[in-house]
């Protein structure tokens, strides 16, 4: 099957995606030269943004708690090795994800969008619940891995976001819809904390001998009632949004022309493939640099780091988070607004040049002894980048203008496959890179630096060949 199968939908990216029935406006009645701004559809928007909370407050609601719990259910007697075992509980739900998230996207492609979300989110929510009344290990890897199965269909929200926007107001929905992952890993690790072990905090509230038995069970609990929250969003305000089914509600069946393509066919058109391979950069980077960061912050002033303490370094990451999510909701719709958008896509990922480039220049202010110094330098670099960051909204809207819309989950699925399978190697990739770069000084202790500004310029070369899109 050659590309010409799925056309991308250049020319008509002034109009709707909505049909009559969804947006109540008549695509007759509009004449081609048309400026005005479509209205958003606010009660779907809010909806698919209530939903996409879910996935990153179910991922991260653990991290405060996982290797007490594990210590709790005594996987190891020494408590040294509980780290290994909790990396295995972490890495579980992202593997299998990672072989979820296609097949979930393409099936969207088939029966809809709707479904989808309302079977992946139920199993979402029932997989939470169930988290905190694990009695072993294996429970415990079991849930975690059926949770990311079910949470695999997060592709298909991206899909849903194209049909509901067009080209004249995508610069105001992408950045709301953006807003809601930094929200979520940020609302996920304070369920986990503040209402795990409630039993022995609140004793007189809370000194229940189930609670007793299960002191993990409530962060799940809660997490699994926002889960329901946005399920029920999801049935109640969401509307159907892939057009073959939106046109013939009654038709049970599949066309042939309506089959969706298969994930070799997907690659074989250039422009998926470019915005594939640029998303496994773009996420591999992203990574790479929320790990090395840390590291490099962690390590001795003397040896080439910051020297920061464990307090220092979590003030550094609630900084980021705070600039991450003014940015996105303040600098990005302006950006997109003035900005074409593959332009805008080349400068965020060459930010990231930037960021990797400056970082050295740190250890000299930390030698300084210039407090005020050093920390002026770590906001300019976490602005930096985090104006990077912005580049996984942009890709959604480069996505959505290169594919049919009769595709258009399968895509999606196809480029977070490919994120996915970047977090999975970026961590060991940096962090074996920065310690043999430091333990043998190659350059200077830099060679990190060098090969990640490589791969920044690689992954920036890969948007050369895409297609710009209408402001």
């Amino acid at each position: 099957m050659s590309s010409t199968d799925f056309p991308r939908p250049e020319t008509d990216e002034t109009r709707p995606l909505l049909s009559q029935s969804a947006s109540g406006t008549s695509l007759e009645a509009q004449t081609p030269t048309e400026s005005k701004i479509t209205p958003l559809p606010r009660i779907q928007l809010a909806a698919l943004c209530a939903v996409r909370l879910v996935d990153p407050i179910a991922y991260s609601q653990i991290f405060p708690y996982i290797n007490e719990m594990l210590f709790h259910l005594r996987v190891a007697e020494d408590p040294s090795k509980i780290g290994f075992y909790s990396g295995l509980v972490e890495s579980s739900y992202a593997i299998t994800q990672l072989l979820a998230i296609y097949n979930w996207s393409k099936l969207s492609d088939i029966i809809g969008r709707r479904p989808v979300v309302l079977y992946g989110t139920l199993g979402v929510v029932v997989t939470t619940l169930m988290f905190g009344l694990s009695d072993s290990l294996f429970a415990v890897i079991f849930l975690r891995a059926l949770g990311g199965i079910f949470g695999g269909n997060i592709a298909t929200f991206h899909a849903i976001l194209g049909e509901l926007t067009d080209s004249t107001n995508q610069h105001l929905a992408y950045p709301i819809y953006g807003f809601t992952w930094p929200i979520g890993t940020i609302i996920g690790p304070l369920v986990g904390g503040f209402f795990s072990n409630l039993d022995t905090r609140y004793p007189a509230s809370f000194g229940y001998e189930f609670i007793k038995h299960h002191p993990y069970f409530t962060p799940g609990f809660v997490s699994s009632c926002i889960a329901f929250l946005g399920l029920l969003f999801v049935y109640f305000c969401l509307d159907e949004t892939l057009p073959s089914k939106k046109s013939t509600p009654s038709s049970g069946s599949v066309t042939a022309s309506s089959r969706p393509p298969t994930f070799a066919e997907l690659l074989a058109i250039p422009v998926i493939r470019a915005l594939a391979l640029s998303g496994l950069a773009l996420n591999f980077i992203t990574t790479a640099f929320d790990v090395v960061f840390v590291l490099y912050a962690y390590t001795a002033v003397e040896t080439g780091g910051l020297g920061f303490t464990a307090s220092q370094i979590g003030l550094s990451l609630a900084i980021s988070g705070v600039i991450s999510c003014a940015m996105q909701i303040i600098l990005l719709p302006i950006l997109l607004y003035r900005i074409p958008a593959t332009k805008l896509y080349n400068i965020c990922m060459f930010t990231w040049c930037l960021t990797f480039m400056s970082l050295p220049l740190l250890n000299l202010l930390a030698r300084s002894d210039l407090a005020a110094g050093l920390w002026c330098g770590v906001v300019t670099i976490l602005l930096i980048s985090r104006f990077g960051w912005l580049a996984f909204s942009v890709s959604m809207i480069l996505v959505r203008h290169n594919t049919a819309n009769s595709a258009l989950g399968s895509a999606n699925g196809l480029v977070q496959f490919a994120m996915c399978v970047s977090r999975a190697i970026s961590p060991a990739f940096i962090s074996s890179i920065f310690a043999l770069s430091m333990e043998h000084k190659l350059v200077g202790g830099y060679l990190w630096v060098a090969i990640m500004v490589f791969i920044c310029l690689a992954g920036t070369s890969l948007t050369l060949r895409i297609p710009d899109v209408p402001k």
